[in-house]
């Protein structure tokens, strides 16, 4: 009669480098200053609408033709108002896109160094974080739920603000904005200017 089946070899986990194979040396960029983006360029501001007229029922209008119209209307207004809160929300989104750069881009440059391919990672870091902020602010004067045309609903809002917030995640943890992504990151040393590959 056999005996019971072998057990399985327990794969072992070694941290570190036990094989002692060369790591290879990350690559160095040229440090560069960064300028400022033109957000204006970056977020175009739509036109601002004009808005619609109520009507006035005329004297020989029908009913049916003035509550089309009222239809009409109220539709004009409603994309109106969808229109003034989409500009409000670029106005807002360059405001606190540019507060955010100012707050980074000298951290950056200090602690691990900035490249000029780097330049359009910060600029979509700032964005993300303005815009994050913007649908929170209309999380809260809005609320979680809203009333939607099956009847109460989640608040589209929220699905944006964790889109983002995800988005936001990776950037700190590819460029080092949170205490546990910094210890993986290699720090700027400063040192002699002969010791500047670029010079």
């Amino acid at each position: 009669m056999p005996g019971p089946a072998p057990k399985p070899a327990l794969s072992v986990v070694r941290e570190g480098n036990p094989g002692h194979r060369p790591v290879p040396d990350s690559p160095v960029l040229p440090p560069v200053e960064f300028d400022e983006p033109d957000w204006s360029k970056e977020l175009p501001e739509a036109q601002a609408p004009k808005k619609p007229t109520e009507p006035e029922r005329e004297t020989d209008e029908s009913i049916e033709h003035f509550q089309q119209r009222c239809y009409r209307y109220e539709k004009k207004l409603a994309e109106y108002h969808l229109r003034r809160q989409a500009i409000n929300g670029t106005r807002f989104v360059k405001r606190r896109a540019s507060a955010e750069w100012n707050r980074i881009v000298p951290v950056l440059q200090k602690s691990v160094g900035l490249g000029a391919v780097d330049w359009s990672v910060v600029v979509d870091l700032c964005i993300c974080v303005a815009r994050l902020e913007w649908a929170e602010h209309e999380l809260s004067r809005e609320g979680l739920i809203v009333l939607g045309q099956r009847g109460l609903a989640r608040n589209p809002h929220t699905t944006i603000a964790s889109q983002y917030r995800t988005q936001i995640k990776t950037y700190i943890r590819e460029l080092g904005l949170s205490p546990a992504a910094r210890t993986g990151l290699p720090g700027r040393e400063d040192g002699p200017d002969d010791d500047d590959p670029f010079d």
